[in-house]
């Protein structure tokens, strides 16, 4: 079993990458947020899962435990497969998961290419219970919640996958002013700037 790897980076594509260690290069899919912020050159670590098949064995790897668990809760409902649990963690964050499952919305899983409408009610059946959002929920209304949601929303709009969305806006919001923190066109226009006009929208 191949539980992670440390090595560098020799190619990335959207969806994957190849990771060059002892001499060896390993191809390994990851979340699209992975492949567009890896580094050709760069030392990367990835936690991953071995999936075995008759026909081929796959790497699937994830930058930290909380997302390989996630992958691994993910197998194991009916319908979902490597690729689709991969496609899952592409546009949601481990607490997005966890938030939704946990207020019984399928919403954000039927907005995944390959997740049907059967397949996302029964992620969230099957995984109730199972999963926990890491970090406590900011209260509802609360001034900043409004507007960062609101600007995840545009992005997500303009084409950016939720997760990349949130993680962009939630750095963005770290460094912002607080004038900039209480404007959604002026924290949208903030983070357009620090994700740039090239940035991949996976």
């Amino acid at each position: 079993m191949i539980s992670s790897l440390r090595g560098t980076v020799l190619h990335a594509v959207s969806g994957q990458v190849v990771i060059e260690t002892g001499g060896v290069g390993f191809a390994v899919f990851v979340p699209n947020d992975i492949a567009h912020t890896a580094v050709v050159g760069d030392q990367l670590r990835l936690h991953t899962s071995l999936i075995v098949r008759e026909d081929a064995l796959t790497l699937y790897g994830f930058g930290d435990l909380d997302e390989l668990e996630i992958f691994g809760q993910l197998l194991s409902v009916t319908g979902v497969g490597p690729k689709s649990a991969l496609g899952v963690l592409s546009h949601l964050t481990v607490d997005q998961i966890a938030e939704a499952v946990t207020a019984e919305d399928d919403a954000p899983f039927r907005r995944v290419s390959g997740i049907g409408p059967k397949t996302a009610k029964l992620i969230v059946v099957q995984l109730a219970g199972k999963v926990q959002p890491r970090v406590a929920t900011a209260p509802v209304g609360a001034p900043e919640t409004v507007v960062t949601d609101q600007v995840v929303a545009a992005l997500v709009g303009l084409g950016w996958s939720e997760k990349v969305a949130a993680e962009a806006v939630a750095q963005t919001a770290d460094i912002a002013t607080d004038a900039e923190n209480e404007s959604v066109p002026a924290l949208l226009r903030r983070t357009l700037a620090a994700m740039g006009p090239g940035a991949n929208r996976g």
